[in-house]
């Protein structure tokens, strides 16, 4: 099995710039889609010509902002939109799909904002978050928990580290600790583990060339409870698929 999650910035705007050809040529059994930026019925037109797929698509109420999607190719048993928590759920942030051996969880986590202005909203959604995810842990399936979650976690996940600890958002020790938490309640972030010293982004600002000059953040993650790790196979970031400023990142098992 190959599971996908890439942050579009805009689904219908990746796709004129070749995402569904980006998606073919992955070929993944499951593809987790983050700030889609339209609605359920945008998302499926918008992926029309993706073929062979189970789309189940989360908007958020303002129009154009946010939204998250899975695209499976086995139809999921179950599926839940958000966390089950209205102050949280307005943002269509969140898409559950429960499959009979693993659930995935696919989530575009909110950025703290210019100036930190959402950072104490932030660390009310990560521990809503942790929570509903701990629960799920706690069935006898495999959860596997992807998205863009706006965080480096540690030194080697960001270009300038020192520029902008505790200064920009996504690299402020209540975000570092965020992460900490979920780590802590029993999941595993697959790529660091299975490439302790790699240094690899996931997102570069459109500004000053970054992406040319590899001056990026990883912010994208596949992370998994810890009865699962051992059967991760793979876990990879896909710098050189284009079409937005995140590239994909993945596991195979």
């Amino acid at each position: 099995m190959k599971l996908i999650s890439f942050n579009v910035n805009g689904v219908r705007a990746a796709v004129g710039k070749g995402l569904v050809d980006a998606l073919q040529a992955l070929d993944a059994d499951i593809i987790c889609l983050q700030e889609t930026k339209a609605t359920a019925a945008q998302v499926a037109e918008a992926l029309a010509a993706l073929k062979g797929y189970h789309l189940h698509a989360n908007a958020a109420d303002k129009p154009g902002y946010s939204g998250t999607a899975i695209l499976s190719r086995q139809k999921p048993e179950s599926v839940a939109m958000g966390i089950g928590a209205k102050e949280h759920d307005g943002e269509g942030r969140v898409v559950t799909a429960a499959f009979a051996d693993h659930i995935v969880v696919c989530a575009y986590v909110p950025n703290s904002g210019e100036g930190l202005k959402r950072l104490d909203y932030r660390q009310e959604w990560d521990k809503a978050l942790r929570n509903y995810l701990a629960g799920l842990a706690k069935g006898k399936r495999a959860v596997i928990f992807t998205g863009d979650l706006n965080v480096a976690h540690r030194p080697i996940d960001i270009a300038r580290p020192k520029t902008n600890y505790n200064k920009t958002a996504g690299y402020t020790q209540a975000e570092i600790d965020g992460m900490d938490a979920l780590l802590g309640a029993g999941f595993i972030d697959t790529f660091r583990q299975l490439h302790p010293a790699e240094v690899k982004y996931s997102w570069w600002s459109f500004r000053m060339d970054a992406r040319a000059r590899n001056i990026g953040w990883r912010l994208d993650y596949v992370l998994v409870n810890s009865a699962f790790g051992k059967q991760v196979k793979e876990a990879f970031i896909l710098n050189e698929v284009m079409g937005s400023d995140h590239c994909p990142v993945g596991i195979s098992w």
